[in-house]
């Protein structure tokens, strides 16, 4: 069921959009904002899917799916009388949550996959840098959000071999299929995808090359309510955009500068006023030699 969030929404609501709506409706040039209310999943539903996917979900999420089977808002902005979608927040159901690589029966046996991108040689996890999830037997992938084609956020057990452990984190695939970790949890992520207020590619500021000049210029705009992350404290003064949103279109009216242009000489004129000049130099002239 698609709702339209009025001025005072339900109060159950507020608390699962951690009172966002709030701040969208209070935003500048913000048309409108829907969120579609969800059903809770049914217990037997989750246990069979674990019992499909041989793992166990987080309590965390198993309990957010028990409130509600997914989630999704989006706001749009007025551009000349017209919204435009622009925030989108996606958790997907229990039903679209689907293991990312595995293979299907309508495949070729010589057909390539993504664990043919595995590589050997590729840097485990060293230092301050978590091991990477693998595409084959592995690890476990499921896609929690597609980000609008922007890449995918997946729930990841790194560990499936022998057995798979209980221990799950949130990574996000770019469009180039390299890994960037984001949170250990989901109420972690869950917090992140709320107050970056699901701006276009948010995801990307937890990446080496952070999101792109378009993306920068709606996150000036529309501040995400977090924490610094590498976007907002590297680089700042190229970052931040100066001027006033309110005043960018507004024209202004110059006023031209004129140009005062000297009337012609005659040919005569400046004939005498050549032999004058001439004169004035013999003269002085005559004057230093006497002395």
């Amino acid at each position: 069921m698609e709702e339209k969030l009025p001025t005072g929404i339900k109060p159950y609501l507020d608390k699962l959009t951690l009172g966002v709506t709030r701040i969208l409706e209070t935003s500048p040039g913000v048309a409108e904002v829907t969120f579609v209310e969800k059903e809770p999943a049914e217990r037997h539903t989750i246990v069979s899917w674990e019992q499909k996917n041989s793992c166990v979900l987080p309590e965390d999420l198993k309990n957010f799916y028990l409130m509600t089977d997914g989630f999704q808002m989006t706001w749009s902005v007025k551009t000349d009388d017209t919204p435009m979608p622009l925030g989108s927040m996606v958790i997907n159901s229990i039903s679209k949550l689907c293991r990312l690589g595995g293979s299907s029966m309508y495949t070729l046996p010589s057909a390539p996959t993504l664990a043919d991108l595995e590589d050997d040689t590729d840097e485990e996890g060293n230092g301050d840098k978590p091991e990477k999830p693998h595409f084959d037997s592995r690890s476990l992938i499921f896609e929690l959000d597609p980000c609008n084609g922007n890449g995918k956020v997946c729930l990841v057990y790194k560990h499936a071999e022998p057995v798979v452990s209980p221990d799950t984190e949130i990574w996000f695939l770019d469009r180039a299929l390299y890994w960037h970790f984001l949170t250990k949890t989901f109420t972690a992520y869950y917090r992140l995808l709320i107050t970056h207020l699901g701006l276009p590619q948010w995801q990307y500021a937890f990446t080496s090359y952070g999101v792109s000049p378009q993306a920068k210029q709606w996150f000036n705009m529309y501040k995400p309510i977090t924490i610094n992350t590498a976007l907002l404290s590297e680089e700042a003064d190229s970052f931040v955009n100066k001027l006033d949103p309110n005043k960018v279109f507004k024209s202004k009216n110059k006023t031209p500068v004129l140009k005062k242009k000297q009337p012609p000489q005659p040919p005569g004129s400046q004939k005498s006023h050549t032999s004058m000049t001439s004169a004035k130099t013999s003269s002085l002239a005559g004057n230093s030699s006497r002395k």
